[in-house]
């Protein structure tokens, strides 16, 4: 007869009805265990590569300094950012102070006045000025300004008029920065010119800027006084104004198509090539009066409004948000190289892991080296289209499989396709990158949801 007992079947070669393999007894904790801790050395290497991107995040931070420094250097010679206050009329006169032992002394004070209308048109003419790889938007501006002080009111500070010093009465005009005044700078006042000097008398409206002598009697004090000024003023990046009159009026235009308006929203027409502005101020829209006399403290800078010329790209803040997306797709590279080690039965050396994540790290020093020469999305294009072939070529090699370097090369491609979405935009980037990401994961989900973590 034959031996009908059935014969042993090895236990590796059993399958539960998952068509997963059955454990079997005398597999070891570390055979039990391999995906586990090869998992943990694959996070372990994730976070040793945030060190290189920490520091390529300082260098992107030093390379924005960088140019901020040649900015500075740029606007030092062309001129800076510019704000005009004024005209203003400083009277002094003279106050009667009490001091020790109740002695009465004179000290000489000065009174300031604000126009009654002050109306600014002008033109702004931007540019874009080089040095070496760096760039600064800077303009000339040719303004009119025109208005009038009507009649001033003394008894509103409780200065007596018999003290007033009006021989040394002033016009004062603000401007920020004198190197961008080239040309000698006039004011028609009461239809003659007089000519503006630098130097300014003691005043807490304006702390530097220019001023000139104006002829004032008693009569003048109760009239209205025109005046008008044609200004060309060089600066760089923005042209900002105090609302100094009763009523303010500026309108400005300019071929620039992105206008940045801070202090207030003007009236504006933004089209591709060019912007009008618009802006009407009322005293009653800034926290100081029409008159002061000096005691008194207000803080008039906070009034400030007018309008930034941003350059189109600032690709070192693009940059720098790129590298903070660097962990996400270190992480899911990693994650997808793991899954295909799995899928396919093949290992990867650590050592292979660490080039990957290496190359990953260098994609960002060809972003921000090509950034500066050719634009933020052209230099991403071509550091993103460098890197994924150099991995997709690379993961063909190491699997030996084509499929497995196309199918990563499709993801790579696809995860760099939708960190630049998010780059671009603003107020949505978080709503969109969650929804991303959690479409994400669900695939990761779906497809290890039938890998045998205990043997490969």
């Amino acid at each position: 007869m034959n031996d009908t007992t059935p014969q042993e079947t090895p236990t590796e070669n059993l399958q539960n009805k998952d068509n997963f393999p059955v454990e079997s007894d005398n597999m070891s904790f570390w055979q039990k265990q391999k995906i586990l801790l090869k998992g943990g050395l694959i996070g372990f290497l994730v976070l040793v590569l945030l060190i290189p991107t920490f520091f390529i995040s300082s260098l992107v931070q030093e390379r924005a300094n960088r140019s901020n420094q040649v900015k500075r250097e740029i606007a030092a010679q062309w001129g800076k950012q510019q704000e005009i206050r004024g005209p203003v009329i400083s009277i002094p006169y003279w106050e009667m102070v009490k001091g020790p032992k109740n002695k009465i002394t004179k000290v000489k004070s000065y009174a300031s006045f604000l126009p009654n209308k002050l109306n600014i048109n002008g033109n702004l003419n931007p540019e874009i000025k080089y040095r070496s790889i760096f760039e600064m938007v800077v303009y000339n501006s040719d303004l009119n300004i025109t208005g009038n002080f009507d009649k001033l009111d003394f008894s509103a500070l409780k200065i007596p008029q018999q003290n007033l010093i009006l021989s040394e009465a002033q016009i004062l005009f603000g401007i920020s920065d004198f190197m961008g005044i080239n040309e000698e700078m006039q004011m028609s006042w009461k239809g003659q010119d007089i000519k503006l000097s630098a130097g300014m008398p003691n005043n807490k409206l304006i702390d530097k800027g220019l001023s000139a002598p104006i002829n004032l009697s008693a009569a003048d004090l109760n009239t209205t006084t025109d005046f008008n000024m044609k200004l060309k003023l060089r600066g760089s990046e923005g042209l900002f104004f105090l609302p100094y009159g009763k009523t303010t009026k500026v309108k400005l235009k300019a071929n620039w198509s992105n206008p940045s308006f801070e202090g207030s929203s003007p009236n504006s027409t933004v089209t591709d090539s060019s912007f009008t502005a618009d802006w009407t101020m009322l005293s009653i829209n800034r926290e100081y009066p029409q008159q002061w006399a000096d005691g008194e403290n207000y803080q008039v800078s906070g009034s400030s409004f007018g309008v930034n010329l941003l350059q189109p790209v600032n690709h070192y803040s693009k940059n720098e948000r790129s590298v903070k997306y660097g962990i996400l797709i270190i992480l899911l590279t990693f994650v997808v190289y793991f899954f295909i080690e799995i899928l396919q039965k093949k290992n990867a050396h650590a050592i292979q892991y660490v080039l990957v994540g290496f190359a990953l790290c260098i994609f960002y020093t060809l972003l921000l080296s090509f950034s500066e020469l050719v634009g933020f999305n052209w230099a991403y294009l071509i550091s993103a289209g460098a890197t994924v072939g150099l991995l997709g070529t690379y993961t063909k090699s190491v699997f030996q499989s084509l499929k497995s370097g196309l199918i990563f090369s499709a993801f790579l491609s696809g995860l760099y396709v939708f960190i630049f979405s998010l780059i671009q935009l603003q107020d949505r980037a978080l709503l969109f990158g969650s929804i991303g990401l959690f479409i994400i994961l669900a695939i990761v989900m779906y497809v290890s949801r039938k890998i045998n973590w205990y043997s490969k």
